[in-house]
């Protein structure tokens, strides 16, 4: 199969019908094999039941219906699972991502042999309110992630090579991050198109403030488990050093300065007197639990064996 692409949707009942109609069309045109596996987030409108309508007019309409709202990176993961094209496109149900790009990312990851080819929305369409976080959040994210060539990691039209989709984990709210994922992964060759931007057509969009925070917190704790997932013990391990270190060395010297005023005479009051002994303790107190939360980071394994066990109520496959 050439083409797979893979739609998360959350109440986007009006948009499905047109959004595969153009799909549909585009792939005909270019006479490529495909199959479109919309992935229902646990909407409360029709969405399911245009899903089941589609699927029953075309054999290459597949659903997969969450029992409840799970989120993007959940729902990417498992349409990534059950993908079989050669080339996977992500796209969102909105109509803001346009299916004639299609053609040009299937050449570009097939011909120019990236792994990962990124839509840019260089012209969009979005309030202020969204396009301004945007900016500051992809600035963050291609200084973090080392991924210069970048301008729009949250863009939902992607293209990827199958070997990425099968070896890298989308989970919590990564989905943003995929291209820093793909390149942990040791998929290198990203690249990046110009992709149209249309305005919406139907519905509200789901962006809200707290995306945007939560977007940073994950790219943090990204950045976090790509240089210290696998060896937490040398960030845990050196900062519970130090602090021992500087904590010893404190209360050495009360100590000294205690010894040495007993030698000259010099009245001195208790060394548990002093407020810095007990910073000193504390310093060391501090430092001795980082250095044991490293050994036993060490030794717990980050990958959750439920981590991406998702209640799935209903499946469409090809031909049912």
């Amino acid at each position: 199969m050439d083409i797979s692409v893979v739609i998360p949707l959350y109440n986007e009942d009006e948009s499905l019908p047109e959004l595969y109609a153009w799909i549909e069309r585009v792939m005909n045109d270019n006479h490529f094999s495909f199959e479109v596996i919309f992935v229902n987030d646990g909407s409360t409108d029709r969405s399911w039941e245009v899903i089941e309508e589609l699927s029953k007019q075309s054999e290459h309409v597949r659903g997969i219906k969450f029992r409840r709202n799970y989120g993007k990176s959940p729902a990417l993961y498992c349409g990534f699972k059950e993908a079989k094209g050669n080339v996977v496109i992500t796209m969102d149900a909105d109509l803001q991502d346009s299916p004639d790009e299609i053609p040009e990312l299937y050449r570009m990851i097939m011909e120019e042999k990236y792994d990962l080819v990124s839509g840019y929305k260089q012209k969009r369409y979005d309030p202020l309110s969204k396009t301004i976080p945007t900016k500051l959040f992809n600035a963050t994210a291609r200084k973090i992630s080392g991924i210069k060539n970048l301008h729009d990691f949250n863009c939902g039209l992607k293209a990827y090579r199958k070997a990425v989709v099968k070896n890298i984990e989308v989970y919590g709210e990564m989905h943003r991050y995929i291209p820093y994922l793909a390149k942990n992964a040791g998929f290198g060759r990203i690249g990046e198109k110009v992709v149209q931007h249309q305005a919406r057509k139907y519905g509200s969009s789901k962006f809200g403030l707290n995306r945007f925070f939560n977007g940073y917190l994950d790219l943090i704790t990204l950045w976090f488990l790509s240089n210290f997932g696998k060896k937490p013990m040398h960030v845990f391990g050196l900062l519970g050093s130090l602090m021992f270190l500087l904590g010893f060395i404190a209360t050495c010297l009360l100590g000294v300065d205690k010894l040495y005023c007993l030698a000259q005479g010099i009245p001195q009051r208790l060394i548990t007197d002093s407020p810095y002994f007990y910073l000193s303790l504390t310093t060391m107190m501090i430092g001795t639990q980082l250095f044991l939360a490293g050994f036993l980071g060490d030794l717990i394994s980050r990958n959750s064996p439920g981590r991406n066990d998702y209640q799935i109520e209903e499946e469409i496959r090809c031909g049912e």
